[in-house]
Formats: structure tokens, C-alpha cells, sequence
């Protein structure tokens, strides 16, 4: 019997269901059901072929534990490791290498030293350049930790001086300053396995439980193109995070899409938030993935997901640019249609070639003089 269990903290309805609805399919040899842990030993292998984790984020020991059994076999879902490595702002750069649009962001250091640092753990560190980082972001904007979530010391800053008095709130938090897009449309997006794409109308701006009570404005031609690019580029951002469970959020000003937030290995999935329909799709997404992880799971040996990043720089390779914004289905045809025009064109090419093999020295020196 290969178990699927679930790692869990203050949520309710999320985790219930998703046991619920993998055990209701009843694959021979898969059941699930909540984690229980009662003791930790190095190098031990967990009772788990695969392990949601919705809690880790917030409490070390879990993270720890998951390691271990992510190294003795257990397909963790998010990967551990790499979620333990990640943030915002590295997702930030990534995606500019994906040429998928993110607002103009900018590293700033924590205002407050981090503790057992003093002035001499600093010493490469010159003033900022204040005035080309307000002239490059603009104002309004956005101060974020550079690594977080929950909109946890989230800031709008107005100006300069505004954004001094908010800085002085953030103690030892490194945070990054945004541009402010001004939306039209705001979209997030759960992404399971790195395929399977549910795009949900969303109101960042509305209380937490009417967030997802949001219509599309954009219509028509322009939004059948627009759910295409945000399909697209939510596909390319977790294939190469190696997320298997996130979500993407997009603000959408004059058409483009723009990737805010796309850091959240532990999304909200809660019915009253999310809504029935969402929360029906994530569930069984969310199960059908882990019958599959549970049924490709080979005990003892790596079952994680690693993103397209991580397996590009560990064969020393640069990871390429990639255009993400064109649907996969119109790539495909004019490579497809290239490729079958190419062979006649090849024969043709060989024809001629044949042709002018045959021709007399005679012919050659007439058609050279020509």
C-alpha cells in the first residue's frame, strides 16, 4: 500500500477533502490520509510514497523533516529544498529571463542590521543610489519583503518621504520597492504538476473572503488571447521553479500581463475564500497529481519535482530565454508547415543540383557568360 499524506497547520477544508476525494477513487494499492509524526531519525524513511506540504513555511521543524524524507524517498510536494532556497525576488529575475513581464523592481537592504553584524560586515555596501532607484520604480509603489507571503508588511508608498517612514517599520526585513501597475484586469492562477492551469478573476483590493468575487473586463478576441499568454506564462514560470502546487498572480495594464506574485507554494485553497467551483477544481486536481507522484514513486530513490533552472545550471548549461507569450498550438504550426514545405524544397534543391551536374562544360561556360 503506498500512502499519500497530507502535512497540515490551520486550514480546514482543504485537507479534508483531498483525502476524501483520493480515497474515493479507489486506486488499488493508494490510500490517504493526514500525516502523523512521532518521532524523526536521521536517514529513516517515512510510511509516505508522497507527502502534500501545506505548513512547513511557517514551522522549521516540519522543513527539516521533510528533507529527511524527501532523501529517503518520499515525493514531497512542493520540493523542500527548493522551496527553502527561493523567493520573490529571485522569481523576479528569473522571469526576465523567460521574458515573461514583471513590474521594474529593485533589492533594497534591511533597515536594521541583521543581528551579530555591525558596521564592518558591511563594508561593500555603498549609500544606494537613491535618486536613480525613485527615478526608475516611480511613485506610487510598492515595498514587499523580498521573501514572505500572506501580504505581511506589504507597503503603497507615495514618495520619498513616505517611503522613509514605512522603511523605518521594517527592522531586520529585506525588502524590495515595485512599480505600481495600474491593472485593468488581476488574475490568479493555481498551477498543479506544472500543467494543469485553473486562471480565476481576482480583486486583490476586496476583503480576503471576496477576492475571487471578480469579473474579467477584458472580452471577446482580446480575452480568448489574453487567457492564452497567462496560461502560457504560469506554465513556463513553475516548470521553471519546479513548482508542482503554486499560484501566479497577474496584473493585466493596456493587454500585458504582468507577473505580481508567483512565489506561493502553499496557496490559499479554502472553500469560503476560494470559491466552490475553484475549490472543486484544486481538490481533484490536486488528487489526480498525487495518484500519479504516488504510482511513479520508487522507494529509496529521488521522487522530486526539480525545476528546468536547477537541472540547467547542475549540467553547468545557461538556462535559455524563452517566449512564453505565443500559445503553444500557434508555435506548432508554422513548424509543422515549415517542415513539410522543407521537403519539397530539399527534392527540388537536389533536382536542380542533379540538373546542373549533367550540364556540358560548353553549357556551364554559356550560362557563366550570361
Amino acid at each position: 500500500m503506498k500512502k499519500i499524506g497530507i502535512l497540515f497547520g490551520q486550514e480546514n477544508s482543504f485537507p479534508q477533502a483531498f483525502v476524501d476525494r483520493v480515497n474515493s477513487k479507489n486506486e488499488s494499492g493508494i490510500s490517504a490520509e493526514f500525516v502523523s509524526i512521532d518521532k524523526v531519525v536521521q536517514g529513516d524513511p517515512t510510511e509516505y510514497a508522497v507527502m502534500i506540504d501545506r505548513i512547513s513555511q511557517d514551522v522549521p521543524f516540519y522543513r527539516a523533516y521533510l528533507k529527511n524524507a524527501a532523501l529517503t524517498g518520499t515525493a514531497v510536494i512542493n520540493n523542500p529544498f527548493w522551496w527553502s532556497a527561493d523567493e520573490k525576488f529571485f522569481n523576479n529575475c528569473l522571469a526576465t529571463r523567460l521574458n515573461v513581464p514583471v513590474p521594474k523592481t529593485v533589492l533594497l537592504p534591511s533597515k536594521e542590521r541583521p543581528d551579530d553584524t555591525n558596521e564592518n560586515s558591511f563594508r561593500n555596501l555603498k549609500m544606494m543610489d537613491w535618486d536613480y532607484i525613485f527615478n526608475y520604480i516611480g511613485f506610487p509603489a510598492y515595498m514587499k519583503p523580498h521573501s514572505g507571503g500572506g501580504w505581511k508588511s506589504v507597503y503603497k508608498v507615495y514618495n520619498a518621504d513616505d517611503l522613509w517612514q514605512k522603511f523605518g517599520e521594517t527592522s531586520q526585513l529585506v525588502m524590495m520597492l515595485q512599480e505600481e501597475i495600474v491593472f485593468d484586469d488581476y488574475f490568479r492562477c493555481y498551477c498543479i504538476g506544472g500543467t494543469d492551469v485553473r486562471i480565476m478573476p481576482y480583486e486583490p483590493r476586496n476583503p480576503h473572503h471576496l477576492r475571487y468575487a471578480a469579473e474579467p473586463k477584458t472580452s471577446g478576441e482580446a480575452y480568448k488571447k489574453l487567457m492564452t499568454t497567462v496560461k502560457n506564462y504560469v506554465i513556463a514560470l513553475n516548470q521553471a521553479l519546479g513548482y508542482d502546487f503554486n499560484t501566479v498572480e497577474f496584473a493585466v495594464r493596456d493587454g500585458i500581463p504582468y507577473a505580481i506574485d508567483f512565489c506561493n507554494p502553499a496557496p490559499d485553497a479554502d472553500i469560503y475564500s476560494v470559491g466552490q467551483e475553484n475549490f472543486e477544481w484544486v481538490v481533484e486536481a490536486a488528487a489526480n497529481m498525487a495518484i500519479a507522484r504516488a504510482k511513479a514513486q520508487v522507494p529509496g530513490k529521488d521522487n522530486l519535482t526539480w525545476g528546468s533552472y536547477i537541472k540547467s545550471s547542475a549540467h553547468g548549461r545557461v538556462m535559455p530565454s524563452t517566449d512564453s507569450s505565443d500559445s503553444v498550438e500557434t508555435k506548432a504550426e508554422p513548424v509543422k508547415s515549415k517542415k513539410a514545405d522543407e521537403k519539397p524544397k530539399k527534392k527540388e534543391a537536389a533536382k536542380a543540383g542533379k540538373a546542373d551536374s549533367k550540364e556540358t562544360p560548353k553549357a556551364k561556360k554559356e550560362k557563366k557568360a550570361k
